[in-house]
């Protein structure tokens, strides 16, 4: 499949009151299915990965927390916890990739200060995101790595 749609809808117009407008002359891929529909998601993630320096590392990093938790043997609760905060800050990283794409779209090769401010404020949330699951995961992660690091006294 090409990444261009070659079949474009026709441009019919909604039913009066109608919800799901059928007018997409505009998109350029539709999914047909909900398997393509995970296609479209997957290349999105793999875009991220393979373009995305922060992205790498917030997977790797988010992959230790919780190989780490793991191998502590903490409570489901916290393991889901830590397996939450990182996967809120690989979905900000994958919003902030999509709205900097977005935003050098519409500004092309011109600076717009209104660009400026949404690229660095998509950046501020992934940032404070990041650190948040630190500290989250230094909580929980912390006490149980100190007691397996103290020395045995007996």
């Amino acid at each position: 499949m090409s990444l261009y749609s070659e079949k474009s809808e026709s441009a019919v117009p909604a039913p009066k009151g109608s919800l799901n407008p059928i007018n997409r002359s505009l998109s350029l891929q539709v999914a047909t299915n909900l398997f393509t529909s995970f296609q479209y998601a997957w290349q999105g993630v793999a875009y991220a990965f393979r373009t995305q320096r922060n992205f790498r590392i917030h997977v790797v990093v988010g992959s230790f927390a919780v190989s780490l938790a793991i191998a502590l043997g903490l409570a489901p609760v916290e393991l889901a916890v830590i397996i939450l905060t990182c996967g809120i800050v690989l979905t900000l990283e994958l919003i902030n990739t999509a709205l900097e794409s977005v935003v050098d779209l519409t500004v092309e090769q011109t600076y717009h200060e209104l660009a400026k401010i949404a690229k660095d404020c998509a950046a501020a949330a992934v940032l404070i995101s990041a650190l948040i699951a630190l500290l989250v995961a230094a909580c929980l992660l912390l006490p149980p790595l100190w007691q397996l690091l103290q020395p045995q006294l007996f």
